[in-house]
């Protein structure tokens, strides 16, 4: 049956649809924002590009990307995962803004890519990978935010590799910072994940206004209060501009859009351009599809993103990212999981946080620059907490090793490595446990003894598919097959046989006589290659 909606209906019944949840969308929105900022700039310094350029990423993963994106809660923005290939890029290519012409050729190639329906690449990510990955994020975000915490901010926000910045690493870190802590920022931290604990778990439950404003809306607005009343009534206990959010302050109106930067072209038919463009295409595509993975996972209503949507509407947003001198951009799993937990509904909160991190930014620069980083890691601690809980672990333990080992690994991989090598090793094992079970279950064999003649009876039935990967299973039990037996070779439920299988099976016949074994094979009509037929020998 077709469908004779009118396309025009259904998208003005979508529009409609995200603005009626704006009760929830709206305060997840501002609660995104306010993890944005910080994010958007430490990524930038981690990026070695200038500060604005994060912004811009952000502004257009709301806007731009949330608009034509297919995912109901997932946000995008600048990605940790590019930081490195960003720095080494900007430093290969001598120029910030050549970098950018290579982030509109890479936008192009996603959508090229989206056309092409490669988003089907999303649905072979197993399921104890994306799980491990969403506990490993959740860890790593502990881990980072904890110094942040305690006023230990060498290191900026947003960096997600084992190997920091600051020559640290993430557990060395959390020992420096004991010689590095601030009473100010240690009392800020506390006192909003107070409010976070009460307001999630007390008071949320007792009324509905505590349901409509979100906990980590108040925690921020209790930092900007406590840095203005200590600025103006208690000097000593005011935090330092290291501690508070930096975003960059025009001196003008007109001066904020002069912070944008445009593509320099003039070496576009380099080939380390194309290079760049193709491997930011690549890395950007695969964290967005692993992203969606995850968010589509964490979704309370299981909507199910289209995935080749997906990759175009990254690629659009990497395109008007680029020319407007953004950094890349990538759906983004902490500021996606934030607004999940703040309670966000459809798009719209994306959207809205995109429309207001560039109104603030350009009109309330110097307020966002009162939000202290300590009032920031509180959010994310709760954020992380939620991602790593202690039930998913013992649920994954008790589904047995094959699904806890590649969850173990990723999660071991995503904190001592960074994002895509600790998914590129928990795939590896997740594909090395399929193999060892394909191996195992290709067959199943019984011997038995004939009690008259005192020989013995071996029965080998085949399962449905044999490959290639059951070729030494397989060769194994033959070659265990005693001289002097009778074999009954069951193929009758083997509707797919490997060449390279059916080519030991034919040497088995072959060698049977010699080793004076009564080989029958039990073949249904479309379950091998070649006519059956059925050979004995006599002693």
């Amino acid at each position: 049956m077709s469908d004779t909606t009118p396309k025009g209906g259904a998208e003005v019944g979508a529009f409609r649809q995200c603005f009626s949840h704006l009760r929830h969308d709206g305060p997840a929105g501002l609660v995104v924002l306010f993890v944005a900022v910080p994010l958007c700039l430490g990524i930038a310094l981690a990026s070695g590009a200038p500060l604005f350029s994060g912004l811009v990423a952000g502004m257009v993963g709301g806007l731009v990307v949330g608009i034509l994106s297919g995912s109901p809660l997932g946000v995008s923005g600048p990605a940790a995962g590019l930081a490195v290939i960003v720095l080494n890029s900007i430093q290969e290519l001598g120029s910030f803004q050549v970098f950018l012409s290579a982030v509109v050729l890479a936008g192009i190639l996603q959508i090229i890519a989206g056309v092409a329906r490669a988003g089907i690449l999303a649905y072979f990510f197993p399921s104890a990978v994306i799980k491990g990955m969403l506990a490993g994020i959740g860890i790593l975000i502990i881990l980072k935010q904890i110094p942040h915490a305690v006023g230990h901010d060498t290191d900026p926000e947003g960096q997600m590799s084992f190997v920091q910045p600051d020559g640290e690493t993430t557990l060395t870190s959390l020992r420096s910072m004991i010689g590095d802590l601030t009473p100010a920022a240690i009392l800020v931290s506390s006192l909003a994940l107070l409010i976070l604990v009460l307001w999630d778990s007390v008071l949320a439950k007792r009324s509905r206004i505590f349901q409509l404003i979100q906990g980590p809306l108040v925690a921020v607005g209790f930092g900007i209060v406590f840095q203005i009343c200590a600025t103006r009534f208690f000097p000593d206990w005011a935090l330092s501009t290291e501690h508070l959010v930096r975003v960059p302050v025009a001196e003008s109106f007109s001066g904020f859009f002069h912070l944008f930067l445009s593509p320099d072209w003039s070496e576009i038919g380099s080939s380390a351009i194309w290079i760049t463009a193709v491997t930011l295409a690549v890395v950007a595509s695969l964290e967005t599809l692993l992203c969606v993975e995850a968010t589509d996972r964490m979704d309370p209503q299981h909507r199910i993103t289209p995935t080749n949507r997906e990759l175009v509407a990254q690629g659009v947003g990497n395109t008007v990212s680029g020319m407007l001198g953004g950094l890349p951009v990538t759906q983004v799993i902490v500021r996606s999981s934030a607004n999940i937990q703040s309670g966000a509904k459809t798009k719209t909160s994306a959207i809205l946080h995109g429309l207001l991190l560039f109104l603030c930014v350009m009109a309330l620069p110097k307020v966002l620059n009162l939000i202290p980083l300590s009032v920031l890691a509180s959010i994310l601690l709760v954020v992380g907490y939620k991602l790593a809980r202690p039930s998913l672990f013992k649920q994954m333990f008790q589904l047995g090793p094959s699904q806890f080992v590649p969850f173990a690994t990723t999660i071991l991989g995503i904190v001592f490595t960074d994002l895509l090598m600790g998914i590129g090793l928990g795939m590896g094992v997740a594909i090395f446990v399929i193999l060892i079970r394909n191996y195992n279950n290709s067959h199943f064999m019984h011997m038995e003894e004939d009690d008259s003649s005192g020989s013995h009876v071996v029965r080998i039935r085949l399962s449905e598919e044999v490959s290639f990967l059951n070729r030494g299973a397989i060769l194994r039990e033959l070659n265990r097959i005693p001289d002097n037996s009778a074999v009954v070779l069951d193929a009758r439920d083997c509707v797919l046989m490997n060449h390279d299988v059916h080519e030991i099976i034919e040497d088995f016949e072959r060698s049977a006589s010699r080793r004076n074994i009564a080989l029958q094979i039990l073949r249904q009509g479309e379950g091998m290659e070649k006519e059956s037929r059925r050979m004995s020998t006599a002693s």
